[in-house]
């Protein structure tokens, strides 16, 4: 499939920027969605490319994820110098001189009891499944039961809205607890001043993705992949053909597009 003109001509401006900062979402993005989390990949040629983009000169690339960082190393594989975002901003990995996240004893505290009450709901609805994160907990409802999984969610956010500090996000379905208040868009702004870009292209395909797609600066590039309501300037249906964007990407940062 070939690229649409106006996003071609947007890559070709974007490859000649000084230092380019490629910051990925996974899930949805580089991999297709799968029913258990564990068991996602990168689609080959993507992996391919966002390893070449890493091997080229004034250019960093990294990864935005929902994700613990544990769980985006283990499934993602990336190349040793791909800087990452885990748990929607409240884990930040820039390299190994980082400092790992450290919750105080009231925020420990406040994720316990978060924990305990997406554990009742999940026992009581068969199908959904619990993630542990570092900053908080998920409900996981995409191997339920549409009605049970509407269920679990009216249930859970019932039960944690009354827990005050806790962040509640909605994904796809997913339900996001977090005692660290942060989002893409901050995660995105650390990525840009730690790599010192001029310019970003970042790509997601769900509405937590939003926060960085609104953070954009002239200059940069947002890509939604698949439909939804978006602030990003073009849309590509699938991660396969966002494939096809990474590869033109590395095609004309490689071949000097440059000025």
């Amino acid at each position: 499939m070939a690229l649409e003109a106006d996003l071609r001509a947007a890559l070709e401006a974007l490859a000649r920027t000084p230092h380019l900062l490629v910051a990925l979402d996974f899930d949805g993005t580089l991999a297709p969605l799968v029913e258990r989390a564990e068991d996602a990949r990168p689609l080959p040629a993507s992996g391919a490319a966002l390893r070449a983009l890493a091997g080229l000169p004034d250019t960093t690339t990294a990864l935005i994820s929902g994700r613990a960082l544990d769980s985006l190393r283990a499934v993602a594989n990336p190349p040793e110098v791909t800087m990452m975002i885990g748990s929607h901003g409240a884990e930040t990995w820039t390299g190994p001189d980082g400092d790992p996240l450290a919750l105080t004893p009231a925020q420990m505290d406040l994720r316990a009891r978060a924990i305990e009450v997406v554990e009742r709901i999940v026992a009581a609805h068969p199908g959904t499944r619990i993630e542990f994160k570092p900053a908080g907990v998920v409900l996981h409802t995409r191997t339920a039961d549409d009605d049970v999984a509407r269920s679990a969610v009216a249930a859970a956010r019932t039960e944690l809205a009354q827990l005050d500090g806790l962040s509640v996000t909605d994904g796809k379905r997913v339900l996001e607890t977090s005692v660290v208040k942060a989002d893409k868009g901050e995660g995105l702004a650390v990525l840009r001043g730690a790599s010192g870009a001029t310019a970003v292209l970042f790509a997601g395909d769900d509405v937590t993705d939003e926060h960085a797609q609104r953070t954009l600066e002239p200059g940069d590039i947002g890509i939604r992949i698949g439909p939804g309501e978006t602030a990003a300037a073009f849309t590509v249906a699938t991660p396969e053909a966002f494939t096809e964007v990474l590869e033109e990407l590395v095609s004309l940062r490689t071949s000097g597009a440059r000025g």
